[in-house]
């Protein structure tokens, strides 16, 4: 079977498939940096005289294997484990829906075996989450606190889970210099995830689309497509393309790339010709110099008539029709390939075309984005062209209104099929072994659509309340009937089934500017006496600053020795300071929706988590009530007028909260030894499940059997505080 074979082998059974594909020589792009040369024919080529060499030692590595694993096979309590990961499902809702009958495969699970609450990490957030699924330990030991964090060199915002950039080497022949320029990226998340002790263990893995495995790390006994912080071929996380005959206004670019350019999308105003309409894709970076590729729009050619058009882009072309997706399509740039959609929007009275961003070609990846690099190369050959960029769903074309409800639902729902496609993969190809598959729709529709299960929402207005009302319990059933045909194949007593996600969705109503605060009580100065500064912290005197707050849920204190114009001592200043600042955020009501209480708790990142990264963290991590998260602008380091203001964004649910009214769902075919479990009890789980020893650095326990203390501090939904884990109704 393709996961019972080395993945040298597998390189080898691809080699003739993928010989006579486009394997021309290609370049290796740095998002946003430079080009180095490099060519996918010479990775396959040294692939194949390495599987051959594997071929030959297949014999003698399997009598090792059962020699090596008899003892382990013996402590096993299944042969195969088959994890599905809905992001973001949340256990009230799904509670709900089975009572009411609406979700009837969860519900049969659960009877099977054991449906519960999954205390999630703190922060609650994927990144923090996922990184503590697969690692067994707590954001203090892994070192990721949040999406974005801030480069403490200059206080501008950085990647959290990952590294991209170039590096420069010149090399001097008398008169002249030779400048090679070479794409690097390294994966920030530390810990080691826990399919690479299984892998050393000789237990086969397939891992698809977990967040925070960008960029891919090597292991043995396996194979891995990355997830969420994969880039697009420009390098943002997630930058779409709008073409119109008239323009709308300026594209805010918030948090959706996380500081990169032309983050959130661009508009561009292009000219109806007759029925034909010209203009060019932007695309990635090449020696200062980016790069374009034309298109050719003509509207009413093609099949669909009237209702549509054609489109061309370089050799390829697909048929538009008013209001559907066309099929991914190759973007050819110099040196560079990607694949993106195009959505014919509106024909009349002005032409809409929307582009998604410009995802990394799998069948050609400009740098590696699974592992052994040709994974990707396969998945695309197997299920055809899908979506690598991290954050697929665009949730800020809709946020910016350029697409409307149902152009992202149609959206969500074929990265949903793809995703679908990947698991039928590895369950019809791993019979022995861990699979896990993660679906970010759940998340995305969730995000988008939760305004509509409250009349009340301040997103509301001015947009349908009618026609989408059902969309976040539509996800739920897509889940449910999802978990049936899974479950259907692979009815097997020695396969444990689990079926979980990272943390729940609660309303998102009202924004939290925390740098508006801390001006108000003089810990953050602006220049000139200013009340209001840009973004990333424009505008900030950073000689009289205290602290300041950038990212989804922290509060960074400007201290000495690690910010690089800090004023605040360690020790007894920076005590002081943390706790004068929770005790009045603690306090901190919202007047405006008559005093209402906006922050649970504050928990002291330092005090919480004893790992050696949470010095890098934000010094406090800031526990929302329910209704409440970080306003969009406080997000990127803004300085606004007014502390609290509505929101009014699409992106309506959320869960950056605190973490013990957000819980994830755990479902099982088996029942477990506790009530509660939590996300960090996963790992151990498993490994438990193979009959391997977890590493003593964990800080879970194990699920079945008897019930074992874990080795660390088990991180529960959140840190200790002050406050009882009451969880409240959502506003």
């Amino acid at each position: 079977m393709l996961r019972q074979l080395k993945p040298r082998v597998l390189l080898a059974a691809l080699f003739a498939l993928v010989l006579f594909g486009p394997a021309e020589a290609h370049a290796y792009i740095g998002p946003g940096a430079g080009v180095a040369a490099a060519g996918t024919i010479f990775v396959l080529i040294g692939a194949f005289f390495a599987a051959f060499a594997a071929l030959i030692a297949m014999p003698i590595r399997m009598v090792i294997r059962w020699c090596k694993t008899r003892g382990q096979r013996s402590r096993a309590k299944a042969k195969r484990v088959v994890i599905v990961g809905m992001d973001g499902m949340d256990p009230e809702l799904a509670a709900r829906w089975m009572a009411e009958g609406k979700l009837p495969n969860l519900k049969s699970l659960a009877d099977a075996g054991v449906f519960c609450p999954l205390e999630t990490a703190t922060p609650s957030m994927s990144p923090v989450a996922w990184s503590s699924f697969m690692t067994g330990v707590d954001p203090g030991k892994h070192g990721i606190f949040d999406f974005i964090t801030r480069d403490p060199c200059n206080y501008m915002p950085m990647l959290s889970s990952a590294k991209i950039g170039e590096s420069e080497t010149t090399f001097g022949f008398g008169k002249f210099k030779l400048t090679f320029h070479k794409s690097f990226y390294r994966m920030l998340r530390r810990s080691q995830p826990f399919w690479k002790i299984l892998g050393e263990n000789w237990v086969n893995s397939s891992i698809q689309r977990v967040p925070i495995t960008f960029p891919p790390e090597k292991f043995k006994n396996g194979v891995l497509l990355s997830g969420m912080c994969v880039p697009d071929l420009k390098g943002s996380q997630g930058s779409f393309s709008f073409f119109t005959t008239k323009l709308r206004g300026r594209i805010q670019d918030e948090t959706a790339g996380m500081g990169a350019e032309n983050a959130g999308g661009t508009e561009t105003e292009v000219k109806r010709v007759g029925n034909v309409i010209e203009a060019l894709l932007e695309g990635p970076t090449m020696g200062g110099k980016k790069l374009t590729a034309p298109f050719k729009l003509t509207l009413g050619a093609g099949k669909h008539g009237a209702k549509g058009g054609r489109i061309e882009v370089g050799k390829e072309s697909a048929d538009l029709e008013v209001g559907e997706y066309s099929p991914w399509l190759k973007i050819e740039f110099e040196g560079a390939q990607g694949i993106a959609r195009f959505y014919l929007q509106k024909l009349e009275p002005d032409v809409e075309l929307y582009v998604t961003p410009i995802h990394i070609d799998p069948a050609k990846p400009i740098f590696p984005i699974s592992e052994p690099e040709v994974y990707s190369v396969y998945l695309a050959k197997m299920i055809g062209p899908f979506g690598t960029l991290g954050l697929a769903e665009d949730t800020w074309a809709l946020n910016e209104r350029r697409i409307d409800e149902a152009a992202f639902l149609k959206q969500a729902y074929l990265y949903g099929e793809e995703r679908e496609a990947m698991l039928w993969d590895a369950i019809a190809k791993t019979k022995r072994g861990f699979i896990t598959t993660v679906f970010d729709t759940t998340d995305r529709i969730q995000h988008m659509f939760f305004r509509y299960l409250d009349p009340t929402h301040p997103a509301n207005a001015g947009k349908d309340v009618v026609q989408h009302k059902g969309a976040v319990e539509d996800v739920y059933r897509w889940c449910d009937d999802l978990v049936g045909r899974v479950r259907a194949k692979i009815d097997d007593p020695d396969t444990v089934f689990v079926v979980m996600s990272d943390h729940g969705f609660k309303q998102f109503q009202r924004g939290v500017n925390l740098n508006a605060w801390l001006r108000d009580e003089g810990y953050l100065v602006l220049k000139d006496g200013k009340r209001t500064g840009g973004d990333w912290f424009e505008g900030v005197d950073w000689s009289k600053t205290k602290a300041f707050s950038m990212g989804l849920t922290g509060i960074f204190i400007n201290r000495k020795g690690r910010e690089a114009k800090g004023i605040v001592a360690d020790g007894e200043e920076l005590h002081r300071l943390k706790n004068e600042i929770a005790d009045k955020l603690r306090k901190l009501l919202d007047a405006e929706r008559g005093g209402v209480r906006a922050i649970r708790e504050v928990f002291d990142t330092q005090a919480s988590f004893k790992g050696p990264y949470s010095y890098e963290a934000p010094d406090l991590l800031i526990g929302y009530d329910a209704g409440y998260r970080h306003s969009w602008d406080c997000a990127v380091g803004c300085t606004s007028e007014k502390v609290f203001s509505d929101n009014t964004k699409s992106w309506s649910g959320d869960h950056c909260m605190d973490p013990r009214i957000v819980p994830g769902v755990f479902f099982c075919n088996r029942k477990i030894n506790r009530t509660t479990p939590n996300i960090l009890d996963l790992a151990p789980t498993v490994l438990d499940l193979f009959g391997v020893a977890a590493p003593p650095y964990m800080q879970g326990g194990p699920l079945f059997g008897e019930r074992r203390a874990p080795a660390g501090p088990t991180a529960g939904a959140a840190p200790k505080s002050r406050e009882p884990a009451s969880q409240p109704a959502a506003r």
